[in-house]
């Protein structure tokens, strides 16, 4: 923890894989910041062929930069993170993915101050659609990311139900004390690491906030094999995970935002969208509920469905 009267340090863990254009927009982006990062971590998965990254990210960014190769079966999401968080002796770890892009030089400022509340654990950011987002990504988008801004504690479950928990790692900033004295990340997780942490951290006693005012540009208009294959995942972690999402099922959430996305849709008159989004809907329902039921699906066809096939040759045991 920092000292009385000195500032606060933040630390950047990004897990990488194949990082494109984004990625280097990304860190120019936090180059600019208000608050200083003192540190970016990167945690690159490479395949068999060695990934020369670092060395391209030292021309960039110097020492400002360090990048950690790890081989593509032993990535998890947890672990990765985890690996990231680590080598990091700073106050807060700020979590991201290669593809989020900071709106403003105020993404930092606007997460550490979050963090005047003792209580908050993790403070993660608005994610804004790109300009090639489509309608139904805007959609989504704005749906799961408000413009207000709230703190989420255990007070607020009967309230909020599985939204309680909400939490992503394409950007959120984590008190770094509060991170390992709840043991960090799950690991052999297929997905959802980082709202399962937060649940432990409501559990315990934090608070978890959503800060409106720092704000990324992160969407992906993803095909419906795509789709499938996350909510396949998705599904799979709330299996492994019964204790936490057995008590709050997701699909009282998710009909709400059905229902609130064809209210949109008519209002805007964008009727073969409405034609567009009941496919997207039946496509990942469809793909959850078979997640859900994963211990019962052969393994061969669980790596088919998944978007994430080296998990299962690596992690799940019970499924060999």
């Amino acid at each position: 923890m920092q000292q009385q009267n000195e500032s606060p340090t933040v630390d950047v863990v990004i897990p990488t894989y194949r990082p494109d254009d984004k990625f280097y927009r990304l860190l120019y982006s936090l180059q600019q910041q208000t608050i200083p990062v003192s540190h970016v971590w990167i945690v690159n998965t490479v395949a068999s062929v060695s990934s020369d990254l670092g060395e391209e990210l030292r021309a960039r960014c110097g020492e400002w930069v360090s990048v950690t190769n790890i081989p593509v079966e032993s990535f998890d999401h947890g672990s990765a993170r985890n690996l990231g968080a680590s080598f990091s002796s700073a106050d807060y770890l700020l979590f991201m993915t290669q593809d989020a892009v900071p709106a403003d030089e105020k993404l930092v400022e606007f997460l550490l101050s979050s963090f005047v509340d003792t209580q908050v654990a993790v403070a993660y950011a608005r994610q804004l659609p790109a300009d090639n987002a489509d309608v139904l990504e805007r959609l989504a988008r704005d749906f799961n990311y408000p413009s207000q801004s709230q703190t989420k504690s255990k007070c607020d479950i009967e309230r909020l139900g599985i939204k309680t928990y909400f939490c992503s790692n394409v950007c959120a900033l984590y008190s770094k004390h509060i991170f390992e004295k709840l043991a960090r990340f799950p690991e052999g997780m297929i997905f959802n690491e980082d709202m399962i942490y937060a649940s432990t951290a409501i559990q315990a006693g934090y608070s978890i906030r959503y800060q409106a005012e720092a704000q990324v540009v992160h969407s992906h208009n993803y095909g419906l094999k795509k789709l499938f294959g996350r909510y396949f995942d998705l599904g799979v972690s709330q299996r492994q995970n019964r204790s936490l999402f057995d008590s709050l099922p997701s699909a009282k959430e998710g009909g709400r935002f059905v229902r609130w996305t064809i209210g949109q849709l008519g209002e805007q008159g964008e009727w073969l969208e409405t034609v567009r989004f009941f496919f997207q809907s039946g496509t990942k329902y469809l793909g959850y509920l078979l997640g859900k039921h994963y211990d019962y699906i052969p393994l061969a066809c669980c790596k088919r469905m998944s978007s994430f096939p080296s998990y299962w040759d690596n992690f799940l045991n019970d499924k060999k």
